[in-house]
């Protein structure tokens, strides 16, 4: 038994990879079977993809909200506490709670697995289902944490499933082309069930298609069902059989408005009926923190973890700072695709700088330097060291976009909020 919310998450921090050598998602469908099937007891929307699945989820849930709907949320990673991953109408789920439940999977883990523990990311998927089932919330919004058809998420029926983009990443595990990840992506689309698409590699899309033809789900694709028309600035118009004007958005960046026209989509599908007023309302107030985030001074905080987040990044800040010399601070992981972001991120720096986290499959900061080609490249493992030296020599004309893996933008807003330099 796990004595307090502390002893707890120390232990399943440490749970990297699972233990049980069962088929794919067996011990989840156990462990849930033996709880009574919680995951039967709620409504779902299943969000996957390579980016923009967060934002998307987010936006989906400031909508829901709006209309009045009570929605459970379970995402990754956390930035701060892992009580931030299963939320109820943005409420983190509450020590107590926490406790509670990890105590019953615990108990069921040692009955029905002989003690051996699935990964952090499972337990965390079959705590935020049981949690929900307990609320009797009228939606969960689930987020995948890597691929979707073996994903520990993917044990649900979801009223539809939404996939934003696909990009080359994991390949380690899910594939080595555009196709390849779009199949394990796809495996989240379920008989008979719509699914929304913003992906538009060419590739990627004729697999997912052919997977929806084949289960019979109808299929809303982002520039054929729902548009984005007269795309300024600021704001942007909805198109499809119902048409929302003037949209404006609390997030900035052209992928934002895409994903924003995602979750309309995937609102639209789920509920009878949408109010234009609240879904505008709520898209005012769709922030995400650690998403082309702007703190202290001209500084920006962004999980750009692969080469598509980074060519969004890079379009935003030309759109928002276009006469700021740009100053970036990159750390990754391991396994992510670092040559091309860190050239996409060359072309247009004043000032490339490297340095690394403290994670087992971080990359380190001299391998992601010897990958730039960047005439001011420097490199400094100490993270912390790095940020508050930057930040304390950063003048009015200089951006310092601190980027990279979320895991690494989550050390440096805890930073950030320890020092007071977020509220």
């Amino acid at each position: 038994m796990f004595q307090s919310i502390e002893q707890c998450t120390n232990f399943i921090f440490q749970l990297k990879a699972s233990q049980y050598k069962g088929e794919p998602l067996q011990s989840a469908k156990m462990i849930l079977n033996a709880l009574g099937n919680p995951e039967k007891e709620n409504k779902f929307i299943h969000f996957a993809g390579s980016n923009g699945k967060g934002s998307t989820l987010n936006a989906t849930r400031e909508i829901l909200m709006a209309h009045g709907l009570t929605v459970g949320a379970f995402i990754s990673p956390h930035l701060e506490r892992a009580n931030e991953r299963v939320t109820i109408n943005k409420n983190q789920i509450s020590d107590e709670d926490f406790l509670n439940i990890a105590n019953q999977l615990s108990e069921v883990i040692k009955e029905k697995l002989d003690g051996k523990f699935p990964s952090f990311f499972e337990f965390m998927t079959l705590l935020a289902l049981q949690y929900f089932a307990e609320q009797q919330v009228d939606v969960v919004l689930l987020e995948t944490g890597i691929g979707g058809r073996l994903d520990s998420t993917n044990v649900v029926i979801p009223e539809v499933s939404v996939i934003t983009t696909i990009s080359l990443e994991h390949t380690d595990m899910l594939g080595e082309s555009y196709g390849e990840i779009a199949a394990e992506k796809a495996g989240i689309i379920k008989a008979m069930k719509p699914v929304v698409v913003g992906v538009k590699n060419k590739e990627a899309l004729s697999v997912i298609k052919e997977a929806a033809i084949q289960l019979h789900a109808p299929i809303y694709l982002i520039n054929e069902q729902f548009y984005i028309e007269n795309n300024k600035k600021s704001n942007f118009n909805y198109v499809s059989d119902i048409n929302i004007s003037n949209i404006t958005m609390a997030m900035v960046g052209e992928h934002q408005k895409e994903n924003a026209a995602l979750a309309i989509t995937a609102v639209k599908l789920f509920l009878p009926s949408v109010d234009e007023k609240k879904v505008k309302q709520a898209l005012q107030e769709a922030k995400w923190d650690g998403r082309f985030e702007r703190v202290t001074g001209n500084i920006i905080l962004d999980g750009a973890h692969n080469s598509e987040g980074t060519m969004a990044l890079v379009e935003t800040i030309k759109e928002v700072a276009p006469h700021h010399k740009v100053k970036f601070i990159y750390a990754a992981l391991q396994d992510k695709d670092h040559a091309l972001s860190i050239e996409l991120m060359d072309k247009f720096a004043a000032e490339m700088h490297f340095t690394q986290i403290n994670l087992p499959r971080a990359a380190t900061a001299n391998q992601l330097f010897e990958q730039s080609n960047h005439a001011k490249k420097f490199m400094n493992p100490n993270w912390q060291q790095l940020i508050e030296t930057e930040k304390a020599n950063l003048a009015e004309d200089e951006l310092l976009v601190i980027t990279g893996s979320l895991y690494f933008i989550a050390e440096v807003r805890s930073l950030f909020v320890k020092k007071g330099w977020i509220s």
